[in-house]
């Protein structure tokens, strides 16, 4: 369905794309993941023709974006992070114009118009104006241009920005409703949201790629890097520099003091290792009380902070 090959995109001098290749078969609802200014937002506007690339070459359903741009529009449905909505129209006015814009074959009949309203919720204001809407229902009417003209791809980028959370879950069984017939591509910060929707993971850093597989395939991966969080009291600042040298332990992070005396601390360990006997002992050589410790399973943001971070 959207074949990238040997993509690079410079600003000037600066790379933002390194030469990353992949492809998305139809069915699949990809969670793109990276920080900022990793090439994530890039790369989905050059997908949608709406940037050209450096070097490479990127087809949706065999057109190229740069030779062909008009036949991946038609396939594409994109909800940018900041929808494109016109705030003194009403609603219904608003999807019957994008609908026109996008000249949808079923537009005269209504039945597209009533079955979009419907899946984005929006059957309540529809004769409001857009400016008038919470930032919730602004991005619902955002979800209804990008889907009124029933497009093969959907390219949403923080589609749930602004939602309750009832809403968030609508929006989410609505995404993974839609990737069974459709191709979804899913830009987001909120991790659990790619683990509650997602067949498919790809996170980008620094203009390259660092992970691609599902969700169970890339905790696999890190299988055996796992978290120990302790709480101690009493000298616990000792306890910080000496257990830096416990075999095992990668990194430490000390959230500061919970109250006089008293810490929590996330431990990072070494694959295949389990330190938790040798940190139990410290605690007692230490004089300082173990209130509490246990072993965390890796996460999706666990394996992307791992990635993604810069190291000082």
């Amino acid at each position: 369905m959207i074949s990238i090959q040997n993509l690079t995109k410079y600003y000037g001098t600066a790379l933002a794309v390194d030469n990353i290749s992949f492809e998305i078969e139809k069915g699949t609802v990809l969670g793109f993941l990276g920080p900022n200014g990793a090439g994530k937002t890039t790369t989905v506007r050059i997908i949608t023709s709406y940037l050209s690339p450096s070097s490479g070459r990127v087809t949706v359903d065999n057109f190229d974006v740069q030779t062909e741009s008009l036949e991946v529009r038609r396939r594409i449905g994109y909800l940018p992070e900041n929808a494109p909505l016109y705030l003194d129209m009403n609603v219904i006015e608003y999807i019957k114009f994008m609908q026109s814009m996008r000249m949808e074959v079923s537009s005269t009949d209504g039945r597209r118009l009533k079955e979009v309203i419907g899946l984005c919720g929006l059957d309540g204001v529809i004769h409001k104006n857009i400016g008038e809407l919470s930032k919730g229902y602004r991005q619902r009417v955002g979800l209804a241009q990008a889907m009124i003209h029933d497009p093969e791809i959907l390219i949403l980028d923080e589609p749930t920005a602004g939602l309750d959370p009832n809403q968030i879950i609508e929006i989410r069984n609505l995404i993974k409703e839609l990737g069974e017939e459709k191709t979804v591509i899913l830009c987001t910060h909120i991790l659990p949201e790619v683990e509650a929707t997602c067949n498919r993971v790809l996170i980008i850093s620094e203009g390259k790629i660092v992970a691609d597989g599902t969700p169970s395939q890339l905790q696999s991966s890190f299988e055996g890097r796992g978290t120990i969080v302790i709480q101690i009291k009493n000298n616990c600042e000792s306890f910080i520099e000496k257990v830096a040298g416990v075999p095992g332990v990668e990194r430490i992070t000390a959230s500061g003091k919970i109250t006089e005396g008293l810490f929590n601390i996330s431990l990072e360990t070494v694959k295949g290792t389990d330190p938790r006997e040798d940190i139990f002992n410290l605690c007692r050589d230490n004089d300082s009380v173990l209130l509490e410790m246990k072993r965390e399973e890796t996460s999706l943001e666990d394996i992307f902070r791992k990635l993604t971070r810069k190291e000082s």
